[in-house]
């Protein structure tokens, strides 16, 4: 049992700095220390979009696509 105390791993979302450096680990992907600051600045700002598209509301009756055609 937790506490209000305790953190819970499960929940908390990493820093947008260990965001990147987790990410390029995992892909294999070196990203040299004189461009670390502005790759995660650019992850950053493509979060805050990202977040602007997930909270736009869509009516009851839009269904996602099940696969994309052109």
């Amino acid at each position: 049992m937790t506490t209000s105390s305790e953190p819970n791993f499960l929940s908390m979302e990493p820093s947008m700095e260990q965001y990147v450096d987790q990410t390029a680990a995992v892909i294999g992907l070196p990203i040299p220390s004189e461009y670390r600051a502005e790759v995660i600045a650019n992850f950053a700002r493509t979060a805050a979009i990202a977040q602007l598209v997930l909270e736009f509301p869509l009516p009851p009756e839009v269904e996602a696509a099940p696969t994309f055609q052109p």
